[in-house]
Parts: C-alpha cells; sequence; structure tokens
C-alpha cells in the first residue's frame, strides 16, 4: 500500500501520523539490534526526586515510584499542577538530606527535604519558598542537592555567561544563609550551577548547542567570562566532569546524546568562544552521568519518563541524537541522572 499525500491534513494529525511510523520503524529492527529485557524496579529507597515548578510550587516522591520504561517513550504524568505553573526542574535528593536553592537574587539557601510532604507520583505541589529566609520580592532560580559532605568547587553561571567557582564546602551544613554568588544586576541572573571536584572541568552548555570546558581551579576568585556567548545564544547548563566522564545533552525535539568528554578537549582557562557539542538549536540541559544511572526526562506537560542511561549510545563526536523522550505538542524542561 502506497503512502498517501498528507499536505492537506492539518499540522497536528501530520506530526502524529509522523511519530506512528517513526515508532513503527523502531520496531522493525533486526533481531541482532533487539534490546535486552528491562531491569526490575528498584526496591524501596530513601532516594526521592522533587518537581518544582516556576512559581515556586514542589512535591516530593521516592525514587523507587518511578518505574523505567524503554528510552523513546511517552511516560506517565507527573505532577498535577495549573496550566500557567508547568514544572520547571527535576532534583535528586535523600529524604533526610537538603535542598541548595539559588535565587535570582543570586543568593543560596539550605532546604531540609522533610520540609516537603511526601506524596505519590500524580499529586498536587505545595509551596516551598515560605520555608527560607528569603526576601518577598525574592524567587527561586535553580535548585540542586545539597551535598553531606562537600568538597572540591561549587560552580554557578549566570545567563551572560558569567561564572563564580567558591569552595563546596561553603555549602556545607553551617553554610551561612543567604550567600552571595554574584550580583544579578551587573553579572546576570542565576542559570546553572553544578558540584565540580577538585581536579575536575567545569563545562557549560548553551542552547545553541555549544560547550566550553575548563578547570575550575582557574577560574578567578571572585568570578569572570565562563564563556562568550553568540548572538541569540544563552546557557542552559553547567555540569563538572573529568575526562572519563560522560555528560548526556538532551534537545528540545526529545533527542539526546551521551558526549565522552575525552573528544571534548579542555581550555586552559574560562573565558573562550564554545564549540559544538550536540547538534541542536534548542538544547534544553546537560547532565553528568555516572555508571548505572538512569536517566529521567520530565516535560512541560508534566509528563516524566525513566530510563537506563545505557539505553543511549555513547558518542566522542558531534552527533544529533537519538529519540529519547515521545513528544507531541511538548517539550522537555528538566533531565536528571540518577546517582544511588
Amino acid at each position: 500500500m502506497q503512502r498517501p499525500d498528507l499536505s492537506s491534513l492539518p499540522g497536528e494529525v501530520r506530526e502524529y501520523i509522523e511519530w506512528l511510523e517513526a515508532q513503527v520503524r523502531a520496531d522493525e529492527r533486526p533481531e541482532a539490534e533487539a534490546e535486552p529485557p528491562l531491569e526490575p524496579d528498584e526496591p524501596p529507597t530513601t532516594l526521592n526526586l522533587l518537581t518544582l515548578t516556576r512559581s515556586g510550587l514542589a512535591k516530593r516522591t521516592p525514587r523507587h515510584l518511578y518505574s523505567r520504561q524503554r528510552r523513546g517513550g511517552m511516560g506517565v504524568f507527573e505532577i498535577d499542577t495549573a496550566d500557567d505553573d508547568p514544572p520547571a526542574a527535576l532534583v535528586q535528593v535523600d529524604e533526610r538530606g537538603h535542598l541548595l536553592v539559588i535565587t535570582d537574587h543570586g543568593r543560596a539557601y539550605r532546604l531540609p527535604a522533610y520540609f516537603l510532604n511526601e506524596s505519590p507520583v500524580r499529586a498536587r505541589p505545595g509551596p516551598f519558598m515560605n520555608s527560607l529566609p528569603a526576601q518577598p520580592a525574592e524567587t527561586w532560580r535553580l535548585a540542586l542537592p545539597a551535598l553531606p559532605n562537600p568538597s572540591g568547587y561549587f560552580a554557578a553561571v549566570s545567563e551572560r555567561g558569567f561564572v563564580r567557582a567558591l569552595p563546596a564546602h561553603l555549602f556545607g551544613e553551617t553554610m551561612r544563609e543567604g550567600l552571595l554568588l554574584f550580583k544579578p544586576e551587573e553579572e546576570g541572573a542565576p542559570v546553572a550551577a553544578c558540584w565540580c571536584p577538585l581536579d575536575g572541568d567545569v563545562l557549560i552548555a548553551t542552547r545553541l548547542g555549544m560547550g566550553v570546558r575548563f578547570p575550575a581551579r582557574t577560574v578567578p576568585p571572585n568570578g569572570g567570562s565562563g564563556i562568550r556567548l553568540e548572538a541569540g545564544d544563552r546557557v542552559v547548563a553547567a555540569c563538572g566532569v573529568r575526562d572519563a566522564s560522560g555528560v548526556f545533552l538532551l534537545g528540545a525535539d526529545g533527542k539526546g546524546t551521551l558526549r565522552l568528554m575525552r573528544g571534548f578537549n579542555a581550555n586552559k582557562a574560562p573565558g573562550a568562544g564554545g564549540k559544538m557539542a550536540m547538534k541542536t538549536d534548542d538544547l534544553v540541559g546537560a547532565v553528568t552521568v555516572g555508571d548505572g544511572a538512569d536517566l529521567v526526562i520530565l516535560s512541560r506537560l508534566s509528563k516524566i519518563i525513566r530510563f537506563k542511561a545505557t539505553e543511549v549510545p555513547a558518542k566522542e563526536g558531534v552527533v544529533q541524537g537519538v529519540h529519547c523522550m515521545a513528544l507531541r505538542a511538548d517539550r522537555p524542561v528538566a533531565v536528571l541522572a540518577t546517582q544511588s
């Protein structure tokens, strides 16, 4: 049977048919390329996934309640939130741990995870900013797990590419609430942050798929330019890496790649122009992937998918990536690599 002309159909109908055709092609792979069976779902764990909305709402759900799927699936509904307040971030934290929150004023706060009530996968979020000693006009911009015994560096990057790498121990249990990272009115609002080993590098990735890598120890004490941005480009992610690391890069079309850092050389110092990390004009996020990790992707329409990182081919060069999440009138907003 010949494929009919679809040009007269509405755009959304054509997109759906093309997505179905792609799924069929994926199912017709030779037996030699057949995927191994899914690993059994993990036993109960104290590790939780936190989902945050831009307005300052959050929910906390045990990680073992999220079953693994195949790469390229549609996922399940994650959070019950208003249409005008979509999910914006995804963080893994132990139920006995703390969340490190960076605000639009460039300040850092620690929030105990148990301040958020535990809830099932599909549940309504609750406010969390009122639990912080922040100013009334302050809103959150970044969130990441606070390390129990931090070492190395904590690197934060602004929307203008300004980077600051502070000793990680400053963000431990004795951290001064409201610790100032940089002044947004001068360097821009914070958009990315990461933990970095003492002998490691910082990788900054941008929306146009560009990246720059440099040793964390070379960042000036008061910070400086981390990357020279092209017109129309902006920073979207920062990762702490080594030569042996792999970084998962995710595009807005649901395609992703696992870029090996041995194929992405580091500069001697920050401030250089970026080079292509992934073929995309709309990069959503980037995360360092450890051994045995799962990848978790969250979409704007509150869908979430979890799959083994080994399902994404590792590459040393620049590629477009493979389908990681099926999207229909949707786009990814956050990606997370689970750690044990």
